[in-house]
């Protein structure tokens, strides 16, 4: 029998955790920021004190952090409509239809970045971010709330093409928590892509360098710590807006529907969890000396080139095949006349680009030193998302590729650590 392209299938393998996942998972996530950043701010930074640091109602709430949010959210939505940079194609949809996109992300990273300097220079204390940390969580999280509930309404008269492979469980909960629809937009406003790389990403850095205008207004100059967790998590993101249109073919935009995992993540989680080194720094100062200092630099430059090499590596080989730089590795054909690389950095490991955001995530811990285990928070959490999506990743290319899988896992045994896992 014919499969209809324009009907979305009902989703009945659940992940995260099911029913039960969707509903702690809303309130675990919010709590667990709040928890971290007054964490962050306690003398002893110990995440297992008791009592533990309860934020009382006034920190948590200010209306002046609500109209930042809200104004930060504003300049990036009308940067993005800017119609500067190319406009790229996303993947072919189920109705065969594909979406454009523009890629000006860099742009607006750049445009941000001029107008924060001018803002700086004119008198605006940037530090101040680090007073209302918390009231601006709050925010965020509240507004990634919303956003969600209203995506969930939205998806009800989404036609039924339109609707995620992941989230259509029919569970009201589950499919608020995961998203419903795929790309749900706004004339040609794609809600889902402008939050992925944009208002969190962006913030991130910006808190981070209010943290180190913070901590020039305490002790008269930035510490090497701070500069380096300032400089690597800047590259980071550069590199993502830079590589804007990579992330079209991934498993955010390509697969999971636009809801509250993915609203709160992008807008609340990112910048205020990403950012708690630059935090912690702040509070708990730690000095380098000039080699250790080389060695983090050291060691964050091979995550970044083993990321980026690998990265596009696959994007070359996924544009034009016959690139020369591509050319010449070894594949396997599928059922699907796609072709598996089975050398270059896809034959080290199978997830090779990974490999290099941990060897990045240790080297954003590494300034902040061995004393507290705060600061590595991002690590373990980081490790823990790696291999839950690399777990994903197998379950869609099995189903995807069959034997041809099979046989690139016996060919490229070893997942994330050569050798280890």
């Amino acid at each position: 029998m014919a499969v209809d392209k324009h009907r979305a299938p009902r989703t009945t393998e659940k992940e995260f955790g099911g029913t039960l996942g969707a509903v702690c998972l809303p309130v675990l996530l919010p709590v667990t920021v709040l928890y971290l950043l007054s964490v962050c701010c306690s003398p002893s930074a110990s995440l297992l004190q008791w009592p533990p640091p309860l934020p009382s109602p006034a920190q948590l709430w200010q209306p002046k952090a609500l109209a930042i949010v809200l104004g930060w959210l504003g300049l990036q939505g009308v940067l993005y409509l800017l119609p500067v940079g190319k406009t790229a194609q996303g993947l072919v949809l189920r109705d065969g239809s594909r979406l454009q996109y523009p890629i000006n992300g860099f742009h607006s990273l750049c445009i941000s970045a001029v107008l924060l300097a001018v803002s700086v220079w004119a008198g605006l204390p940037l530090g101040y971010l680090s007073d209302i940390l918390l009231p601006l969580a709050v925010c965020a999280g509240g507004l990634a709330f919303i956003l969600s509930l209203l995506l969930y309404l939205k998806s009800l008269v989404a036609p039924p093409h339109a609707l995620a492979p992941g989230g259509n469980t029919g569970n009201p909960l589950y499919d608020f928590f995961m998203g419903r629809e795929l790309n749900p937009r706004i004339g040609t406003f794609d809600l889902k892509y402008f939050c992925e790389l944009r208002p969190g990403l962006i913030g991130w850095v910006v808190i981070n360098m209010g943290m180190l205008m913070k901590e020039v207004e305490l002790r008269g100059s930035p510490s090497l710590s701070m500069l380096l967790v300032n400089g690597f998590q800047l590259l980071y993101v550069t590199d993502a807006l830079w590589n804007e249109e990579a992330v079209l073919t991934t498993m955010d935009i390509a697969h999971d529907g636009f809801g509250f995992m993915l609203a709160f993540g992008d807008l609340a989680w990112v910048p205020f969890t990403y950012s708690l080194q630059a935090h912690f720094l702040l509070l708990h100062p730690h000095s380098l000396s000039t080699l250790t200092a080389a060695a983090i630099t050291a060691l964050n430059a091979l995550g970044y080139f083993i990321f980026r090499q690998s990265n596009s590596q696959k994007n070359r080989f996924r544009r034009d095949p016959t690139d020369p730089r591509v050319s010449g590795l070894e594949t396997i054909a599928t059922a699907t006349g796609k072709r598996l690389l089975v050398s270059g950095w896809w034959g080290f490991v199978r997830h090779p680009n990974y490999l290099g955001d941990l060897l990045m995530a240790l080297a954003w811990s590494l300034p902040c030193g061995l004393s507290h285990p705060l600061p590595y928070f991002y690590v373990v959490y980081f490790c823990t998302l790696l291999v839950h999506r690399e777990a994903r990743d197998e379950r869609q290319c099995q189903g995807k590729y069959g034997l041809a899988w099979g046989t690139y896992c016996q060919r490229v045994p070893y997942r994330i650590l050569p050798y280890l896992y």
